[in-house]
């Protein structure tokens, strides 16, 4: 009897305890999303303050809401940044007199290169209005500094590392590992330069790919160079000399070379902060992070000419979007929505994709044609615009890329 009443009070106890732990859990979640969607909705700026831009998170080209962003939450990772959001929030804040200027945080980065000229332009387009932009990294990848090389001051930590040497591109071929499993795909190409397939079907890099790939990372890098070159008052020559030759593979050759400022700990860097805040030394520097700024920039106009922009960012594949693809379906009722709509008067389609199926390309060129009919319809190319990429923008009116957008079309492949 003893045993069947101790056993119950157990029971009892541990579902008590499992009720006021699913309570407290709730209740905080709902504190914590509260105070998130109410007290944050609009972000309150100080004076004098610092945006904080911390870029070595995951990019795309539009940012979703998330609503337990900010939430102390345990192996959370962070929300992606979405390009457009990015570029509205710097050009923001080049026009609030609180913001006096901008922290770069940039390690790493996260895109392409097409996808980092445009935020490097939107800080140059910072720096017209006569405010700063100062960068401090611990280590820079390469495609970091060309980000940073953008700013009034590039300063590195004198132990850290600075990649500046070039660009190279890798391809694994597998047709010996299938020789030995005895598996033999059946290949289907059209062109010459579609290389795709390539992998499965050699064992070594053919002369069109490899004509075409230097081709590219030749174009590409020329650009870096040159922008780089141009922001840091160095000669084309001479940079590109510094990248050819490896020439700066250390902290000191890197300062040595010009290619950064100073070699400074994150406490000089804050001194320099201070002085161009007019703070005392012991005034603590008043940042504010793009999480919570971008809460204060509004992605609406309260004009009456609506630009409907239409983001095709990922695999093409058919019936709807999902993560990382652009659905046919989803993509025609959207931009059907957009034609049919009397508030818009053009559209603007927004094209991030290697391309993939051709007939759900098909089926999206097809209602890109149709809008052209009816209103203006600009196609904007970021890092890639390949393939069924290319082709769903042959439907507009005009198509502008970036000197570092990947695009065009070579061919159709097919693989069972």
């Amino acid at each position: 009897m003893n045993f069947f009443k101790s056993f119950l009070a157990s029971c009892l106890g541990s579902l008590v305890a499992f009720v006021v732990l699913i309570f407290l859990v709730f209740s905080f979640f709902a504190a914590a999303i509260s105070s998130l969607s109410s007290g944050d909705s609009q972000a309150v700026v100080e004076d004098n303050s610092v945006l904080h831009l911390r870029l070595d998170v995951p990019l795309s080209e539009m940012e979703a809401d998330n609503p337990l962003e900010g939430l102390p939450i345990p192996g959370a990772t962070d929300s992606p940044i979405g390009l457009l959001k990015l570029k509205n929030v710097i050009q923001h804040a080049a026009g609030d007199t609180k913001i006096k200027g901008i922290y770069l945080d940039v390690p790493v980065f996260m895109g392409g290169y097409a996808m980092a000229k445009e935020i490097r332009d939107a800080l140059l387009d910072f720096r017209k209005t006569g405010k700063w932009v100062v960068s401090y990294n611990e280590v820079m990848t390469e495609q970091a500094y060309y980000i940073a090389s953008a700013a009034d001051k590039v300063y590195l930590n004198p132990e850290g590392e600075m990649e500046f040497n070039g660009m190279a591109i890798e391809v694994s071929f597998f047709k010996k590992m299938f020789d030995k499993l005895e598996i033999k795909p059946e290949i289907f190409r059209v062109g010459d330069f579609k290389s795709a397939v390539e992998p499965f079907m050699l064992d070594k890099m053919s002369e069109a790919n490899r004509l075409q790939l230097n081709e590219l990372i030749q174009s590409i890098n020329n650009e870096v160079v040159k922008e780089i070159a141009l922001s840091r008052d160095i000669e084309f020559a001479r940079l590109k000399e510094i990248s050819d030759r490896m020439a700066a593979t250390t902290t000191r050759e890197a300062s040595e070379l010009h290619l950064v400022d100073s070699l400074v700990y994150y406490d000089q860097v804050l001194d320099d902060l201070r002085d161009r805040l007019d703070l005392g030394k012991r005034e603590d520097v008043t940042f504010i992070k793009y999480n919570k700024y971008k809460k204060s920039v509004s992605d609406y106009s309260s004009s009456k000419n609506e630009i409907a922009v239409i983001v095709a960012d990922g695999d093409i594949v058919q019936g709807k979007a999902q993560q990382g693809m652009i659905g046919s379906t989803t993509f025609a009722q959207e931009l059907r929505k957009a034609r049919e709509s009397k508030k818009v008067k053009a559209i603007v389609l927004r094209i991030n994709s290697p391309g993939g199926s051709a007939l759900a390309s098909d089926v999206m060129w097809r209602e890109v044609t149709l809008a052209s009919k009816e209103k203006p319809i600009i196609a904007s190319m970021g890092d890639y615009a390949a393939s069924g990429g290319y082709y769903i923008a042959m439907g507009c009116d005009t198509i502008v890329a970036q000197p570092n957008t990947i695009t065009g079309s070579i061919g159709v492949f097919s693989v069972l």
